[in-house]
């Protein structure tokens, strides 16, 4: 396994900043537009938040594409990225949307000419009032607002405060790596909301966790025999988002944000029908021109850097392991949710996840 960065966050990534607005009101049975509320939003800024006009080199891949993450057009278009990014549930894509638009506005008024915002979202509809549209514009401009590097609080927070992960309760995980100093030393950070997953398919190492604790030791949320308002288990979606300080070419971004699917599927995911796999990968190892602010000398010309293949491939691994870390620390964070009518998705059990481990050795 590779090296984790300091703080095995995604912020180990210079100038990246991570903020969250968690939004958990109500109990009992579901009251449209009342509650029960269990939801946010969860932003992610590759440059420090104060710096929202330059761009960076992005690319992007669907492993599966039953969901949303807005703006990917013009990344691939353009391959850069030129926005912070957000994450929420999927009828709040909209207004999160919106008022990232106008955020920038005020920030600059300059951006109020073009905004193509990033902004992605998975399902909480099974513990939260979704249809309550629950997350306004104030609860995105609280997440950039408490933006900031070091550590990132997971599982049920920000964007993943609803959600369910292989039938566990499940939310925002994050992970980093750092590759040898033979090979420039980069970081590579990787944050997930993870929503996805039968219980039986998952995997922790390679260990067939799932199996060893089935939904008759700790129930799913589709397991106390009542009718369920959503796909059944195993349905559902993850967004990733893959941050280097590597320097790199769009197409090399994508590529990067391809290895995101392979993280996935070491954990048992297999991006089904219904499923919303989206995953963006952004470098800030090049300083670009900011729209507008090109020196005229210059003549519409910049020079940018890029590694090469033998660094590529040690990125590539430290995307996987990143990503599959990513979701074990989602995991392992949540902690146990009623939500709507009383559905309960708990946590994954940090004591049986110990003891099916070390009966396989690790």
């Amino acid at each position: 396994m590779g090296t984790p960065g300091p703080g095995n966050a995604i912020t180990d990534v210079p100038g990246v900043v991570v903020g969250h607005t968690t939004l958990i009101r109500g109990e009992g049975p579901l009251v449209e537009g009342t509650g029960p509320i269990r939801t946010g939003v969860t932003v992610i800024c590759p440059r420090e938040a104060a710096d929202w006009r330059e761009p960076v080199f992005a690319g992007c891949h669907r492993l599966n594409g039953n969901g949303e993450l807005t703006g990917l057009e013009w990344v691939r278009e353009s391959g850069t990225l030129t926005t912070p990014i957000a994450i929420t549930n999927t009828h709040s894509v909209g207004v999160v949307r919106d008022a990232l638009v106008a955020a920038s506005v005020r920030r600059d008024p300059r951006d109020a000419a073009w905004s193509l915002p990033v902004v992605g979202e998975t399902y909480d509809g099974l513990l939260n009032d979704m249809n309550g549209f629950h997350v306004r514009p104030e609860h995105l401009d609280a997440a950039l607002e408490a933006a900031s590097a070091g550590p990132v609080a997971e599982g049920g927070v920000g964007g993943g405060t609803g959600m369910i992960c292989h039938e566990f309760k499940g939310g925002i995980g994050t992970a980093s790596r750092v590759i040898g100093p033979e090979v420039g030393g980069y970081m590579v950070g990787v944050l997930v909301q993870a929503n996805y997953g039968k219980r039986a398919w998952l995997r922790v190492d390679g260990v067939r966790v799932g199996e060893a604790i089935p939904v008759e030791e700790v129930p799913g949320p589709w397991d106390d025999g009542r009718a369920r308002p959503a796909p059944p288990p195993g349905s559902g979606s993850i967004i990733v988002v893959v941050a280097t300080d590597a320097p790199l070419l769009p197409h090399q971004c994508e590529r990067l944000a391809q290895r995101a699917g392979l993280g996935i599927a070491r954990m048992g995911g297999t991006g089904g029908h219904t499923s919303g796999d989206l995953f963006i990968a952004f470098a800030t190892g090049n300083r670009l021109p900011v729209p507008g602010h090109e020196d005229p000398s210059a003549h519409g010309t910049y020079a940018v850097r890029c590694v090469g293949d033998v660094v590529i491939d040690r990125l590539f691994d430290a995307v996987i392991e990143a990503t599959e870390e990513a979701i074990v620390n989602a995991l392992v964070a949540a902690e146990t949710m009623v939500g709507r009518d009383g559905i309960t998705a708990y946590a994954l059990p940090h004591d049986r996840l110990r003891e099916v481990m070390v009966a396989q050795g690790r």
